[in-house]
């Protein structure tokens, strides 16, 4: 009977992509919006979260939309179908430190996943937040 021995293998940005499970930067998109600060802004943003794969969040860089979205080029073992032509957003990032060492969302100040996550969070930062309704 033989044993069989793994190999470590050195994780480099150019091999790191096709061990990270599902490829997650490749799964979304993000788009810089404006900070919501009144009951109307939080009401728009809300109507966004109504739809589906969609997410908001707020880091240091400012408030984002997500759309959570598989990129049509990502091929089955999590590499770029177009790597050679593709956009240069993909260019520019850098994987050195991405959602493979850790999550995302650990560097969120605010992270709204549904609607009713948003609803509540409204809910407590405007007192008559139904009141919005009556005119």
């Amino acid at each position: 009977m033989s044993v069989k021995q793994s190999i470590p293998v050195t994780l480099t940005p150019e091999n790191k992509c096709s061990f990270c499970p599902g490829t997650k930067c490749c799964n979304y998109i993000t788009q810089e919006i404006d900070a919501p600060r009144s009951k109307d802004d939080f009401d728009h943003l809300l109507w966004q979260l109504a739809h589906e794969n969609l997410q908001a969040y707020k880091d240091e860089d400012g408030w984002f939309l997500v759309v959570i979205t598989r990129c049509t080029h990502l091929l089955g073992d999590g590499n770029c179908g177009i790597y050679e032509t593709r956009p240069q957003v993909c260019r520019d990032y850098s994987n050195d430190y991405c959602e493979f060492d850790a999550p995302a969302e650990e560097g969120f100040e605010y992270y709204f996943q549904s609607y009713k996550e948003l609803d509540d969070y409204c809910r407590k930062r405007f007192k008559g937040w139904d009141q919005r309704f009556k005119t």
